[in-house]
């Protein structure tokens, strides 16, 4: 496993991040992994060296990272991996259990570090933007978990490129601590962070860790114009079709998929070595429901794409609206 330093930052991550929204409850959606194989695919990516985990604290209401720090704790000595959370959707109905406020954000943290079981989290991360706090409050506020020892590092996710520089110079005039890490939407039929948002974070130092880079499995090559698919996920994951599924986005899926029978390898390999191409790109959200598959994503870091076939996956790409920012 290759490891790569997260943005301008001397913390070092797998090329690839263990998304851990599979894991939790199935309360919570059908398709969800419950600790008994999410702690068979947490060990499998720690064997193959895999030190980087993301969760949420929205993700199975909670029990993702309840999963996560059960089994880390068991598995891994802290110092050993990199663990990254998020805030900012509700925990609860109250008006002040969701958002980026003060008070929200302070207490978001302590329940995360219960659930994770953990004294710190080395990536605290804003979930999305938000529209009804000051900037100024939520950055402060980061800016006091780091200095309390609760984080380690602060990142952020899925906004417009001007909010985000907008941050960015408020840390700076404040002297406050950096935003080190952009967590966004960005996939082979998804290119619009290409516009304003990647080139700002090569400008900045930011580290780039796409979600959703095989488009919430729609780049395995499965899915069909008529929006079925052969997994669970596929059938139920009403959020993914409102994602893809264009026309355009099959015309993409079939170059990846003849790309993929002419190297021998699969679809999905082929989507993940594109953005692994990409400049600034630092490590991959990946997604897996049995080792296998984290076996097929970890071979794809060592896949080489000519600039020919970059092109040629690229070239069917039409402009879309935005997507993923709420």
């Amino acid at each position: 496993m290759e490891y790569i330093n997260l943005g301008n930052t001397g913390l070092k991550v797998s090329r690839l991040c263990l998304g851990c929204m599979t894991f939790g409850s199935k309360k919570w959606r059908d398709w969800i992994l419950e600790k008994p194989e999410a702690e068979q695919i947490i060990k499998y990516s720690l064997d193959r060296g895999i030190n980087f985990l993301d969760t949420a604290d929205m993700y199975s209401d909670g029990a993702s990272e309840e999963v996560v720090g059960t089994v880390m704790s068991q598995l891994c000595p802290r110092d050993a991996y990199v663990l990254a959370t998020k805030v900012y959707f509700p925990t609860g109905e109250k008006p002040n259990q969701a958002g980026l406020s003060r008070k929200h954000i302070f207490e978001a943290v302590d329940a995360s570090l219960k659930r994770l079981k953990t004294d710190y989290i080395d990536v605290y991360q804003i979930h999305r933007f938000d529209y009804q706090t000051p900037i100024e409050e939520t950055l402060e506020a980061l800016n006091d978990l780091i200095r309390m020892g609760k984080a380690r590092y602060i990142g952020a996710s899925s906004m417009y490129a001007w909010q985000f520089a907008k941050m960015l110079y408020i840390s700076k005039l404040n002297n406050w601590s950096r935003i080190i890490s952009m967590q966004n939407h960005y996939n082979l039929v998804y290119r619009e962070e290409e516009r304003e948002m990647l080139p700002l974070c090569r400008e900045e130092g930011i580290g780039v860790i796409p979600w959703s880079p095989l488009a919430r499995g729609f780049l395995a090559g499965n899915r069909k114009r008529n929006r079925s698919g052969s997994t669970i996920r596929a059938k139920t994951d009403t959020y993914a079709q409102k994602l893809y599924f264009q026309e355009q986005d099959f015309a993409i899926l079939d170059r990846v998929i003849s790309l993929a029978h002419q190297k021998d390898v699969l679809p999905i390999q082929i989507a993940l070595a594109w953005l692994l191409h990409k400049k600034g790109v630092s490590s991959p959200i990946i997604g897996v429901r049995e080792p296998k598959q984290l076996d097929d994503l970890i071979a794809a870091t060592e896949i080489t794409l000519s600039p020919e076939e970059q092109k040629y996956l690229e070239e069917p790409y039409k402009p879309k609206e935005i997507l993923g920012h709420s």
